[in-house]
């Protein structure tokens, strides 16, 4: 018999994501493969939620620069939310911790650069995918669910 899937609480971590970008959902399935404790909730920025909490932390939500990632009431943006990110994961992505050393302006120079050209070297797509039925719970997506 299977065990249940945790579920997401009130004061779990929060990861506002650009729903139709390539890199970020391709990012979001990795996460969902190698989280440690299945709590994180997905916003989707498009959503009526992920706009309210991308205007909410000086994010465009028609043009988002930055994805955030909130947790234990403190929102992360950049190479920061990132990081805070990564301590969920496991897996290889969970390397790029050792980024940690670098100082923040490096780490968001570099963040910047791969962020303002997302869609170009990774694509867009023209809505956001829905996501599967079992994980279904822990995501805010622009049909206001």
């Amino acid at each position: 018999m299977e065990e249940p899937m945790p579920q997401p609480t009130e004061d779990a971590p929060v990861w506002l994501y650009d729903g139709v970008c390539v890199l970020c959902s391709g990012s979001v399935h990795y996460t969902l493969r190698h989280e440690q404790d299945a709590t994180i909730r997905f916003v989707a920025i498009q959503s009526r939620e992920g706009r309210t909490l991308a205007q909410a932390h000086g994010i465009d939500p028609d043009d988002p620069e930055s994805f955030l990632f909130i947790e234990d009431g403190r929102a992360l943006q950049k190479s920061d939310g990132v990081l805070a990110l990564l301590t969920h994961l496991g897996g290889p992505a969970r390397l790029l911790l050792a980024g940690a050393v670098l100082p923040r302006a490096m780490r968001d120079w570099l963040y910047d650069r791969v962020a303002r050209n997302r869609y170009r070297l990774f694509g867009q797509k023209t809505a956001c995918e829905m996501p599967d039925p079992a994980q279904r719970h822990r995501f805010s997506l622009p049909d206001g669910t």
